[in-house]
């Protein structure tokens, strides 16, 4: 009887042709875990799905969003919107990082729809990000929009990177800001800001 010769084991997928799944797969066994059992078998597939959304803000533009919501106003005083909540991944550990961003624009004779001034921060805010890089995105994209007199970003946030791993400062928070025009040349508007951010809050700041 001639003896059958075994089968000849399956040859492991080049970077180029392994799909984002098989990535995570892999990514998986060499934590020393089994993707294989129950708990784990769809994970690559949900982990494909969660950093997609986590990083949706690399496939959107501020325009987009915008979506030509610019109104002409007779309107000069200081607009505040604040205590804007946003979710971030740490460009150096792939770590979350969250908090509150504080934004204010003097206007030049346009204003934004209030309710795109959140979906502007999550337009960076859903990328790999440093704290520093985002609040200046923000300040940056607002002036861009309707070239006000003047822009101010304030972002508070906790850093998983710090509180689970590293220092593991459980309490530790980062404070950035961003002042461009009349809030960067005079005091009295950015202290006007300040002020008005921190009323009610109990901030630091």
């Amino acid at each position: 009887m001639l003896a059958t010769k075994d089968p000849q084991p399956a040859q492991a997928l080049t970077l180029e042709e392994a799909s984002t799944q098989d990535i995570y797969r892999e990514l998986l066994r060499r934590m020393g875990e089994d993707p294989t059992r129950d708990g784990l078998l769809r994970t690559p597939e949900r982990m494909e799905k969660s950093t997609a959304y986590l990083t949706q803000g690399y496939h959107q533009s501020v325009e987009e969003v915008l979506h030509n919501a610019l109104f002409d106003v007779d309107y000069d005083e200081m607009v505040i919107v604040r205590d804007v909540e946003f979710y971030s991944q740490c460009e150096h550990h792939l770590l979350p990082f969250f908090g509150k961003a504080h934004i204010a624009y003097v206007p030049n004779g346009k204003v934004i729809g209030l309710s795109k001034i959140p979906r502007i921060v999550d337009v960076f805010a859903r990328r790999l990000q440093v704290q520093e890089r985002l609040t200046r995105q923000i300040a940056e994209a607002i002036t861009d929009a309707i070239a006000p007199q003047g822009v101010a970003v304030i972002l508070e946030a906790q850093h998983l990177c710090m509180m689970m791993r590293g220092v593991e400062k459980q309490h530790s928070a980062t404070v950035t800001s961003a002042m461009l025009g009349v809030f960067k040349s005079q005091l009295q508007t950015r202290n006007e800001f300040l002020s008005l951010v921190r009323t009610g809050r109990g901030s630091s700041l």
